[in-house]
């Protein structure tokens, strides 16, 4: 009996988090390796409207599917490690004030930045905000990239037109958007078919 409580202990911390793909440039075999993924990225993609290849395209950029990613330390003295260069965390390099915002909007005390189901969660809520206030299609990767980063008072300010470099990175996200949706289009019926039989 203990045996097996340590076994379901294991299965659900595996499915919760820790390792990440071993495949993350490909949609179908992040999917085939972190099962429990696609239910949730496909429910926020149902409930909030922004596909399922952008909520991986954004993840990609800012983590690299880590789930404790942090942003590096500043240096003091150039060489002492010192604060790290913002609140930014997990998956989706949220920050902490706009993380407590999505926290109350939603209702889920506990949320947490470094659990897969809570982030696309919030990047679809995030996206649907950008689509509501900003007019920003729902499957523009582009755009809904820049207002993820700039934030909402930020893309509106247009305080992305003098940053070449983050214009460059958006459009690395669309293109990493476009090619984990050629991806998808070749598994996700088999992946919607097997949703309601995988348990982890």
């Amino acid at each position: 009996m203990r045996a097996l409580c340590i076994a379901v202990i294991l299965m659900l911390l595996a499915a919760c988090g820790g390792h990440k793909p071993k495949n993350i440039r490909d949609g179908c075999d992040i999917f085939l390796d972190k099962k429990s993924w696609y239910r949730a990225a496909d429910k926020s993609y149902r409930k909030w409207g922004i596909p399922v290849s952008i909520q991986l395209a954004i993840i990609y950029q800012e983590s690299r599917f880590v789930h404790n990613a942090k942003t590096p330390r500043r240096k003091l003295l150039w060489v002492i490690p010192w604060k790290r260069q913002s609140s930014a965390y997990g998956y989706g390099q949220v920050q902490k004030n706009t993380w407590k915002r999505y926290k109350r909007s939603r209702g889920r005390r506990g949320a947490d930045r470094n659990n897969f189901k809570h982030v696309v969660d919030f990047i679809g809520w995030y996206g649907n905000i950008s689509h509501r206030k900003l007019g920003i299609k729902k499957n523009d990767a582009y755009h809904l990239y820049l207002a993820y980063h700039e934030g909402h008072g930020g893309f509106a300010r247009r305080s992305y037109r003098r940053k070449a470099w983050l214009k460059t990175i958006a459009r690395k996200v669309q293109r990493r958007a476009d090619t984990y949706q050629r991806q998808l289009d070749r598994c996700e019926r088999k992946l919607r078919r097997k949703k309601f039989l995988w348990i982890f």
